[in-house]
C-alpha cells in the first residue's frame, strides 16, 4: 500500500473511489508504468505468444492479454482480465484492467511489473554480456527483457508439460487442462474464457493421472503437477520473488521428475532468478554450436551474474 502511495500519488483506496465516480462504460480503467529504456517489446511478445495458453491468454494487436484470479485482502476471489501494450514515447506499458480487478490492483500492478521485468537496467545487463557477440553477432541485444510470470503455479505446470516435448506440443496440453478443469469467467473479449486451475483445484481431483491422462498428460508428469500443487499449498516450496533460488531450486530437485531444466527454468521465470544456464537445452545448444557442454558453461561463467539474459538472447538469435 505504501509502495502504491510513492509511486502513483494516491491510494488503491482513493483510486477505488476515484473510478466509480468516473466510470467509463466499458468498465476499465488504464494505468502507465515506466520502464527504462531501451524495451524490446517485439521479442517479448513472441515470447509470450509461443508460450501462450488459450483460454488464458492472448497476443493480439501488439498486447499481450489474459484473464485474473487473484485474492483479495479479505479473502474473496477476484476475477477480471488484463491488457498490456507499449507505449514507447512515454517508455511506459499501459496496463488496462476491468474493473472488478480493483480491489487487488497493487497485486495486479506487482504481478505486470515482474512479468515484464521493469526493474530492468538494461544498459547494466549490455554491458556485462555484449561480449557473447564476440561469439556471434546479435547474441546480446540492448533492451532484452527477462520474461517472468503473472502467476507462479501456472507457469511451473507449463514448464513440466513441457519436458522432452516441443513448446506447441506443451502448450496445446495446457490448453486442454484448462479447458477442463480451469474455471470459466466472463471477459467480453474473445479468447479469454478460462483462469488457470490453481493448486487448491488440482489437489481436488480424485485421480489426477487418470484426470490428466485422458488430456494427452503422461503419469509421471502429473505426479510432479500433484506434488507441486501439495508443495505450494502446504508451503514447502516458496516462487516469491524474494525467495532464495538455490534453496527453492534444491527441493524442486527433490521431486521425482524435475530435473536440472526444470528447476533453473522455474527459478528463472518464477522468482526472476538472473543467473540460470540452460545449457542442456536444445535451442541453447543450436544458438552456440559447435561448442560442446563442457565449452558452453566455460565461457557462461563470464556472463555471470545476468546468464538469464544470456538464456533469452540465445533463444531469440535463433
Amino acid at each position: 500500500n505504501d509502495l502504491f502511495k510513492k509511486h502513483y500519488n494516491l491510494s488503491p483506496t482513493s483510486l477505488r473511489k476515484q473510478t466509480s465516480k468516473n466510470k467509463k462504460q466499458d468498465g476499465e480503467i488504464t494505468l502507465s508504468i515506466g520502464y527504462r529504456p531501451p524495451y524490446l517489446w517485439d521479442e517479448m511478445l513472441k515470447f509470450f505468444a509461443g508460450r501462450a495458453i488459450a483460454g488464458v491468454e492472448t497476443v493480439k494487436d501488439d498486447k499481450y492479454l489474459r484473464t485474473v484470479h487473484l485474492i483479495s485482502s479479505d479473502g474473496k476471489d477476484i476475477y477480471g482480465w488484463l491488457k498490456v501494450g507499449n507505449n514507447p514515447a512515454k517508455n511506459a506499458l499501459d496496463v488496462t484492467i476491468s474493473e472488478n480487478l480493483l480491489p487487488v490492483l497493487p497485486q495486479v500492478l506487482a504481478r505486470v511489473r515482474n512479468m515484464f521485468d521493469l526493474h530492468c537496467d538494461p544498459h547494466a545487463i549490455y554491458e556485462s554480456l555484449s561480449k557473447m557477440n564476440d561469439i556471434k553477432p546479435n547474441l546480446c541485444i540492448l533492451g532484452t527483457r527477462l520474461p517472468g510470470c503473472f502467476d507462479t503455479f501456472e507457469m511451473a505446470v507449463r514448464a513440466v508439460l513441457g519436458q522432452q516435448i516441443t513448446v506447441k506440443a506443451a502448450s496445446t496440453l495446457a490448453a486442454r487442462v484448462v479447458a477442463n478443469y480451469g474455471r470459466p469467467v466472463e471477459t467480453g473479449i474473445e479468447d479469454l474464457t478460462h483462469t488457470f486451475p490453481t493448486p487448491k483445484d488440482v489437489l481436488t481431483l480424485d485421480n489426477i493421472e487418470e484426470s490428466f491422462g485422458k488430456l494427452g498428460v503422461i503419469s509421471a508428469r502429473s505426479r510432479i503437477i500433484l506434488e507441486l500443487a501439495n508443495s505450494l499449498i502446504n508451503k514447502k516450496i516458496n516462487f516469491d520473488l524474494y525467495a532464495n533460488p538455490n534453496d527453492e531450486m534444491e527441493k524442486l530437485l527433490k521431486i521425482k521428475g524435475i530435473g536440472s531444466w526444470t528447476a533453473q527454468y522455474i527459478a528463472m521465470r518464477a522468482m526472476k532468478w538472473t543467473d540460470a544456464f540452460l545449457e542442456t537445452d536444445v535451442a541453447i545448444k543450436k544458438a552456440l554450436e559447435p561448442l560442446t557442454t563442457k565449452e558452453m558453461l566455460k565461457i557462461a561463467e563470464n556472463w555471470r551474474p545476468w546468464r538469464s539474459y544470456a538464456n533469452i538472447g540465445l533463444w531469440n538469435s535463433l
